[in-house]
């Protein structure tokens, strides 16, 4: 077996939108540079996913250097999205968690209303270093989140997405597989390990950067969205929740917290420090 290294770096600089593939990508304490420090908000200022909006799959944002935004999405005019002042806040809701963001503006708004056919804004986190706290039960004081479900960072081996695609061929709904890696959204994907290694992984360096590992990632009905089309299935939910259950949820892949900043890379060794 090779060394384990990373094999693939993501990020989404809208939550819940297209992934984005980098070569390298910088580590804050709150997750990778441009990775999800916006989002979508209905109304009443709840996070919208593709939990129930899959088309988000289908919408690309581009970080430009200013730190704006480029929008694009099929049949649609791109729109090119600044860094909106703070003048004002909204309070968002990402799941029962109220934080405090600052709302991108009237363009955005109706444009992502009339992809999603619903009432929609986009919103930014403008000060990620103390607006949103990590769970204390799997943080440190002062650690912070972007508008990641709840980690700075994903990591996810490719040996065990082969595993679990061997599992989904075994089962009632094989014709949905293989799945890629982009079903399930993650920052970084490691080559070279054993299926399911990952499990016993308590803290690592990728690189220059250490990691603590909070705890595996509990997978949802984005997991079944293709990310390519917006269309669902049954898997890998199915598989999950006969052979990857562990505390009542289905799992795959671990969070991350940083222990410092630095820079990730493609090819980057990957060591199991604890």
């Amino acid at each position: 077996m090779i060394d384990p290294v990373i094999r693939s770096v993501h990020v989404h600089p809208v939550k819940s939108l297209r992934a984005l593939s980098l070569t390298e990508a910088e580590v804050q304490p709150w997750g990778l540079a441009h990775d999800r420090r916006w989002a979508v908000v209905d109304a009443k200022g709840t996070v919208m996913t593709q939990r129930r909006h899959p088309r988000m799959a289908l919408v690309s944002a581009e970080p430009l250097p200013d730190g704006g935004l480029r929008l694009t999405a099929p049949g649609r005019e791109p729109l090119t999205v600044p860094v909106p002042v703070p003048a004002a806040t909204l309070t968002m809701d990402i799941f029962d968690q109220a934080v405090e963001t600052v709302p991108a503006g009237a363009a955005a708004a109706a444009w992502f209303s009339a992809w999603l056919e619903d009432d929609a804004r986009l919103v930014h986190l403008d000060a990620p270093e103390h607006r949103r706290p990590i769970d204390p039960a799997y943080a440190l004081p002062g650690e912070t989140v972007s508008l990641a479900d709840g980690y700075p960072l994903l990591i996810a081996a490719s040996a065990s997405l082969d595993a679990l695609n061997a599992l989904i061929a075994e089962g009632d709904h094989a014709h949905e597989g293989p799945l890629p890696m982009s079903r399930f959204r993650p920052n970084l994907v490691v080559d070279g390990t054993a299926p399911w290694a990952e499990d016993g992984w308590t803290r690592l360096s990728v690189g220059e950067v250490t990691f603590r590992v909070a705890k595996p990632c509990g997978r949802c009905v984005v997991t079944t969205t293709d990310q390519a089309t917006a269309e669902r299935g049954k898997e890998p939910l199915r598989t999950l929740g006969r052979h990857r259950r562990l505390n009542g949820k289905l799992v795959f892949g671990q969070n991350l917290v940083p222990e410092h900043t630095g820079t990730v890379r493609v090819g980057d060794p990957v060591k199991v420090l604890d």
